[in-house]
């Protein structure tokens, strides 16, 4: 069984989000799947010389050896049809000729400088013109520092410390983003949980807390807090969760009213949804945007762009010296993954990629949806069709609070369930790539009814 690991394994089961893989096989009652002895060598030695046996963001014993289009083989040669895509990243498939083109032929010039490079000067022209947000672009090399830079700037902008934040939403590991991302435990609007231990106290003090998709309780909250503001941050689409109709625009407007910084983080949802991005795509433009995954097609690249006004704060020149926002990374703008992303966003340009896209998505939400339904199960198949996941619930998904009512048992068996039938994804969402093909959903269709027949058993 595979499950993203939510800073600790206790804390993890506590939320009955996941099962050991013991556990998972003897909860779905199923066969273990089929496993070398050179795999089995690999886990021993991974749980010897590394914490709980992983990289940290997976647990269950499954080591991947290669992928091509939309398909991985485990190291003992197992085949999957792949919709965990590296956690997003691989949204034009694994291996693309393209991508590998691209990147042997900058590697056989070079990894990296520590300097401008052309590559990375492109990509950040084909980003301006792709984002609505976007007049400048500063390059990272994670999710987690690309929104940590997002909402300095705006403390940078403002001259004020605190930001605000949705419950639920994720916007990587640091400390401030680290905040109500899944608490056991919710506590009132707007006061935050810390998600794990080492967060200074002091933190929590600059952190503010509001219910997506409500846009009353967020309003009143930016009312009664708007002169410490220094940002308000949003994933556009919160995990799963798509907005409400209204609820980004009335975010803008808020925002806009009180000049406070508006940060979309969209590490999952740019160039997703649309070529735009998600703001593109509910037609919503922030200050500021986070980008990754998709930017990069698999290699360590993240970008933070935003308005000259905030994003000249990186500019010696343009900025007051006591405005001026150093931002040193060795990797930052890593040639070779501005090539990668260069390759990428050229096969994403072409005619009919995202159409083709949304109907893979629609094809399978939509069949997902109509089996558990035929089967009698009580479940949502919730998201978008580039992003989904069912809940095993009746009641209304909207925000974080009513996720916690899915029975998460039951999907964890689900996905253990998939897994032995040759579909690969974690322990939440469907990430579907331009290189699915019709072999691939007959596949999973397939997959899903024989796995709905079992929960049914």
């Amino acid at each position: 069984m595979i499950c993203y690991n939510r800073l600790a394994r206790e804390w993890l089961r506590e939320q009955g989000e996941c099962l050991d893989a013991t556990e998972a096989q003897e909860e779905a009652k199923l066969p273990e799947r089929n496993v070398s002895d050179r795999e089995r060598a690999l886990i021993a030695k991974a749980r010897q010389f590394m914490p709980g046996g992983s990289l940290g963001n997976l647990f269950g014993g499954v080591v991947i050896s290669e992928g091509y289009r939309g398909r991985v083989k485990d190291v003992s040669g197992n085949e999957y049809v792949d919709f965990l895509l590296g956690s997003g990243p691989m949204l034009i498939g694994h291996a693309h000729p393209e991508v590998v083109d691209a990147v042997r032929e900058q590697i056989e010039r070079g990894t990296t400088f520590f300097a401008d490079n052309e590559n990375a000067i492109r990509l950040a022209e084909e980003t301006v013109e792709a984002v609505p947000c976007a007049d400048k672009v500063r390059f990272c090399s994670t999710g987690s520092e690309a929104t940590l830079y997002a909402m300095r700037t705006a403390r940078a902008f403002r001259k004020r410390d605190k930001i605000l934040k949705f419950e639920g939403g994720f916007h990587g590991m640091n400390d401030y983003a680290l905040m109500s991302m899944a608490p056991a435990h919710p506590q009132d609007f707007p006061h935050p949980t810390p998600d794990s231990p080492g967060i200074p106290k002091s933190v929590q003090s600059e952190m503010l807390i509001a219910p997506f998709n409500d846009i009353e309780t967020t309003s009143a909250i930016i009312d009664r807090y708007h002169n410490e503001l220094a940002g308000v941050i949003v994933e556009p689409f919160q995990r799963l969760l798509p907005p409400k109709p209204g609820f980004l625009e009335g975010l803008r407007q808020i925002t806009e009213m009180y000049e406070i910084p508006l940060i979309f983080d969209e590490v999952v949802t740019g160039f997703r949804f649309s070529y735009g991005g998600a703001q593109e795509y509910y037609g919503v433009t922030p200050d500021l945007c986070t980008l990754g995954k998709a930017i990069a097609g698999g290699f360590p690249l993240t970008a933070l762009v935003g308005r000259d006004e905030l994003m000249d704060h990186f500019d010696p020149v343009a900025s007051e010296s006591e405005s001026f926002l150093p931002q040193i990374g060795t990797l930052s703008g890593n040639p070779v993954a501005a090539a990668a992303g260069l390759a990428t966003l050229r096969v994403l340009r072409r005619e009919g990629t995202y159409e083709r896209l949304f109907e893979v998505g629609r094809q399978l939400k939509d069949t997902l949806q109509r089996l558990l339904d035929e089967a009698e199960i009580p479940a949502q198949v919730i998201g978008e069709a580039p992003l989904f996941d069912v809940f095993f619930t009746e009641g209304e998904i909207s925000d974080y609070r009513s996720t916690l009512q899915a029975d998460r048992a039951l999907a964890s068996r689900f996905t253990a369930l998939l897994l032995d039938r040759g579909v690969l994804r974690g322990s939440t969402k469907f990430y579907i790539s331009t290189a699915h093909d019709a072999a691939d959903i007959e596949h999973t269709v397939q997959a899903f009814a024989s796995a709905i027949d079992a929960l049914k058993g």
